[in-house]
């Protein structure tokens, strides 16, 4: 019989430092950050000031953000989900200190910008929950964020990327089609942005 021990949660000020305090090497590659957040989950209560809620789409509010990286809080109201999207050629880590999501991954076929046309397949589902952090593949990086509707609660994604960035690429399986959309923060180190 295998007894589990309970995981210490730290604010979300103690995440903060550990990223401030990392070489730029460490963004790089995904091990390092993936088992930073693996190894100090945040504490939902230190949360409280970066989270917003919309009935009609997930929030993004900024809660940290420097040359090499940016840290949101994601906000997933029941049943929400993001297109499917890529990072612009960035690193993302992804953790969920409150509920529990599914990252769906798709693999491009094929992809011509200019005629706003693609082609994907779904490739594999990945679970996230507070006990289990993951990172965007950089050979795979096209994929979506789901709030099941099964599980019947809001949750919440804290999300590192390296470098920021300000727009990203969305596509439509159904329909083929892709485009770059421009993305904002709804807040901005707990203050309304201004949008």
């Amino acid at each position: 019989m295998t007894t589990l021990t309970a995981v210490k949660r730290v604010p979300i000020e103690t995440l903060v430092s550990k990223l401030r305090a990392l070489p730029p090497s460490a963004f790089d590659q995904t091990g390092q950050i993936q088992t930073l957040l693996a190894e100090f989950p945040v504490d939902e209560a230190s949360l409280t000031p970066y989270l917003t809620w919309n009935k009609q789409h997930y929030t993004r509010n900024l809660i940290d953000k420097t040359d090499l990286y940016e840290l949101l809080a994601i906000c997933w109201e029941v049943g929400q989900f993001s297109s499917v999207h890529n990072h612009q050629d960035q690193n993302c880590w992804m953790a969920a200190p409150i509920g529990s999501l599914r990252v769906e991954n798709y693999h491009l076929e094929f992809q011509d910008t200019a005629a706003g046309t693609c082609r994907l397949t779904a490739s594999n589902t990945v679970e996230m929950s507070p006990a289990n952090p993951c990172a965007v593949d950089p050979k795979q990086p096209v994929h979506r964020v789901v709030n099941p509707r099964e599980a019947n609660q809001r949750a919440v994604s804290l999300h590192v990327y390296s470098r920021p960035f300000d727009s990203c690429m969305v596509y439509s399986p159904d329909q083929g089609t892709c485009g770059d959309v421009k993305l904002h923060y709804n807040t901005v180190f707990g203050k309304p942005a201004n949008q």
